[in-house]
């Protein structure tokens, strides 16, 4: 590192700055920097940099489903922004919901090894055995649906189900059928929760919601196969985007049009939903912005320089093709 300070005409600190990925270096120092990197082919040493901080320069990361799109995108986020400053991250999947499970996950990871855990299990009986533990380390929590604090990070999920069905709403349907998300999942209630909200201010009737048992698009079609039975079904709130496709095939294997007949929306915006057929209505949600934000928080709390709660993140509705109208508005 001196050598690289010394060909760049700067301090070795500043240096220190630029290979962490911190923002306060003025553009051309940080060029000059990098281009002697480039030119002594420099290096940076993980290890020499974790003794010379007390420090292990890795922040762990408890995760669940990584086939789900949230901790899926989130994960991504994570390791970018750790990156960027230095760290490495090391990751821990759950191989249940079962209480001793997710306690051995986060028992192994510990204080010698990692100076700080994200948590991506967006499960409630995850953050209830978290709860539990003395862990040693700061921890951040990716919470769905979660009031703000300053160790958990979401989108608000609530308003976002709110958004949706104020819009079909104000389409013209007289109420909106939910599917909704396995149990034990924050995403499940926070979702539940502002569709029912919504219909409930609205002053409609707030039919039962259909139950899943994971987030596939095979029970996705399972519950559209009960919606498309019954005719007087002309808006579904399906809870996540695969859960929609599975909607959008039940109603056409019955012969009813989306969204002639039956208005479809989503939740998430996966990167296929534009390619549906018809293109999904749907509500993004920024979860690599969550991993960004959960390993910003969990430095500086690392540093003790953390305050004040991790505002949430909005969501937004993004209208496609497969809603419209009811026909009796026609």
């Amino acid at each position: 590192m001196s050598d690289v300070a010394r060909l760049a005409g700067v301090s070795q600190q500043t240096v220190s700055r630029v290979v962490r990925g911190a923002t306060n270096v003025d553009p051309d120092i940080r060029q000059r920097v990098e281009h002697a990197i480039a030119q002594l082919r420099y290096r940076r040493n993980p290890a020499a940099a974790a003794l010379a901080s007390n420090r292990t320069m890795t922040i762990g990361v408890v995760s669940f489903e990584l086939s789900v799109l949230g901790p899926t995108v989130a994960l991504y986020g994570i390791s970018e922004e750790a990156r960027q400053h230095g760290y490495a991250t090391r990751l821990v999947t759950l191989a249940s919901l079962e209480r001793r499970d997710i306690r051995a996950a986060f028992e192994s990871i510990n204080s010698d090894t990692v100076d700080g855990i994200i948590v991506l299990a967006p499960l409630l009986d995850a953050i209830t055995v978290l709860e539990d533990l003395d862990i040693g380390v700061p921890v951040v929590t990716f919470q769905q649906g979660s009031h703000p604090s300053p160790t958990s990070v979401s989108v608000d999920e609530v308003r976002g189900a709110r958004m949706v069905v104020r819009h079909l709403l104000d389409l013209g349907h007289e109420t909106v059928w939910h599917v909704q998300g396995p149990p034990g999942w924050m995403a499940t209630s926070a979702r539940v929760q502002g569709w029912a909200a919504e219909l409930g201010a609205a002053g409609r009737f707030v039919p039962a919601p259909l139950a899943t048992t994971d987030w596939s698009a095979a029970e996705g079609y399972r519950a559209g196969r009960e919606l498309a039975a019954r005719k007087d079904v002309t808006a579904v709130f399906a809870a996540n985007d695969p859960f929609a496709l599975g909607v959008i095939k039940a109603m056409d294997d019955a012969g009813r049009n989306v969204p002639g007949d039956v208005s479809v929306v989503g939740f998430d915006d996966v990167k296929e939903a534009p390619f549906f057929r018809p293109a999904l209505t749907t509500v993004k949600l920024d979860f690599e912005a969550i991993g960004h934000i959960a390993v910003g928080r969990i430095l500086a709390m690392i540093k003790e320089e953390a305050e004040g709660d991790i505002p949430l993140l909005e969501p937004h509705l993004i209208l496609r093709d497969t809603t419209a109208s009811p026909r009796s508005r026609r």
